[in-house]
Order: C-alpha cells, then structure tokens, then sequence
C-alpha cells in the first residue's frame, strides 16, 4: 500500500531575512512569481526578503504575503519535480490561505491582496503596545482556561494556538496576558513567556478585524478545492466556498486547532508530513504531537531534494 502524505504550510514566525536565497534561481517562473506579487503590493517583495530591514520583514502586512508567496514556490518547485499528490494539506494561521491557493481554491493574486490586507485590519485593530501573546508550557487545555478565566478581569484573554502537546499559545490585552504567564506559573506551567509579535491573533481583540477584513473577502470568487484543506477553527474540511469563507474569518479570532488537525490526518492514514515553507517550527510541533510521523522540510535546496528523493 503506498504511503499517504500530506503538506502544511507555515504562519507568522516561520519567515526570516534570505528565507528565498536557496530557492530564487531553481525555476525561471519563480521569479516572475514575486514580481507579480511586487505590483500588486506596489514595494519590491524579493527586495524586503532578501535584505529586510528585518522590522520591516517582521511588520504583519508585509510578513503575511512575503511567507505565503515564499511557501507557494516552494510547492510550485516540489509539484514541477514530483507527480506526488498529497492527500490533504493545511496550514498554521497565515498558512491555511497558501494551502487554499495550493489546493486552487484562490488565484496567487487574489491570495497575495487578501493576505497584505488581512495583516493591515489585524494591525489597525489593536494599536500597538495594547494586545499580546504568550506561549504556556506543560499545562494542558482545561488549565489554560482556568488560568484565563482567573485573570481575565475586564480583559480579554484566552488560548490562541493549541500547538502540541502541552504547548498552548494564550493572546489578548498585554496585561491580562502579564496576569496569566504570572498565574500560569504558579499552576504549573514549565515556562510561560511573552512571544515578540505585534498583534493579538486568535483572540477576541481580532473580532473588529474580521467584520473589516469579510469586505475584501467576500469580493473574491472561490473554487472548489483540487486537494482537500483541514482549516484551522475546527481542523475539518469544508465543503462550500461560504463555508470555506466563514472559517477563514472565524479564524481571525478562535483559536488554531493544530493538534487536532494533526490527529485527523492520523486518522486519515498519512505517514508523511512535508512542512513547504521556511522554517521548521511546524515539523517541531508535529513531532510533539506524534512522533510516528515522518516529517520532511523544504527551507532550502538539500532539504528540498530530500523530501522529493
């Protein structure tokens, strides 16, 4: 029986200044594929991967499109090398819209807008300064609630990321989060530390952002997925693009179910997971949500050869 695999795609966190160096002059079409997404953005993307400043790199609306195009040549370079079909994909956050484009639900034009304009109503949402994220861990889901609900206050805060186990992301105003990395430790928590990241995301502060961001949304045609996608707000497959819309705007402020979207493709008999992207941050929380997968990255050229091979 031949083994399934299934592809993920990174989020936020995963980029870095040259994360295309490896990878720029592998396909002519490459490059031709950031100059596209430079005109639709109207700054040099290449440029600001390639040389930063990194703040600039690191600023949400520029982040968004500079990791979804990056992961898109790295799947156009493993579909143009490999007739593999996956039996699924799904991405982290950021990264559900590169498995959308992936599966061809979306044009690489309209994923490009749609992401740039995602990062600029998440950033007007909450001003900088005001919101935070945290990662907790060694306590589990049940306490991680607790510990919210405990500090809350007349705050938000509440689990963001459920990213491995005992691995959960919290987001919310600064310093209810302060309040739960504090009330965190004193429950149990291994480690519980601020994460360096401008925006709340997955939490209830991105609501204003959602009702903003459904405008741009709601004007883009969807088709129907070549490959099925897991989306994050419930690790399921959608079947309609309304539905498809919905939990990407969900998205924005309910948690990412990562460890059961990784459970389900347990369930789906897949055996290989190829993380296409920058990075290996995905393969990292895989391994700690199960350890019987084997797991390949592509954030430069030996690693891609490996997973082709």
């Amino acid at each position: 029986m031949e083994s399934k695999f299934a592809i993920v795609f990174p989020g936020q966190g995963s980029q870095s200044l040259g994360m295309m160096n490896d990878l720029i002059d592998i396909q002519a079409d490459i490059k031709e594929l950031f100059n596209t997404a430079s005109e639709i953005l109207t700054y040099d993307l290449l440029q600001v991967i390639a040389s930063g400043p990194e703040e600039k790199l690191n600023q949400t609306e520029i982040t968004q499109p500079a990791l979804l195009a990056t992961a898109y040549a790295t799947w156009l370079i493993l579909k143009e090398n490999s007739d593999l079909m996956p039996t699924v994909l799904a991405g982290h956050s950021l990264g559900e819209y590169t498995a959308l484009l992936c599966a061809e639900v979306i044009s690489f034009e309209d994923a490009i807008a749609l992401v740039a304009e995602r990062g600029r109503c998440m950033q007007k949402a909450v001003p900088d300064g005001v919101g935070a994220m945290a990662a907790i861990l060694g306590l589990d889901e049940e306490q991680i609630t607790q510990v919210c609900n405990d500090v809350a206050e007349n705050d938000i805060v509440s689990a963001a990321n459920f990213n491995s186990s005992g691995q959960i992301v919290i987001a919310g105003h600064k310093q209810a989060v302060e309040r739960a990395i504090t009330a965190a430790k004193d429950a149990g928590a291994k480690r519980a530390i601020l994460l360096p990241v401008s925006v709340p995301s997955h939490c209830m502060l991105m609501e204003e952002a959602a009702k903003e961001f459904e405008e741009s949304l709601n004007k883009i045609a969807f088709k129907e997925a070549k490959i099925p996608v897991l989306q994050n707000v419930d690790a399921k497959v959608k079947s309609s693009s309304d539905e498809t819309k919905t939990a990407l705007l969900e998205q924005l402020y309910k948690p990412v179910r990562w460890v059961d979207s990784i459970n389900n493709m347990k369930s789906m008999n897949i055996t290989k997971i190829i993380e296409c992207g920058p990075g290996k941050v995905l393969s990292g929380l895989i391994k700690r949500i199960d350890r019987s997968f084997e797991l390949f990255s592509t954030q430069d050229e030996a690693s891609l050869k490996k997973a082709l091979e």
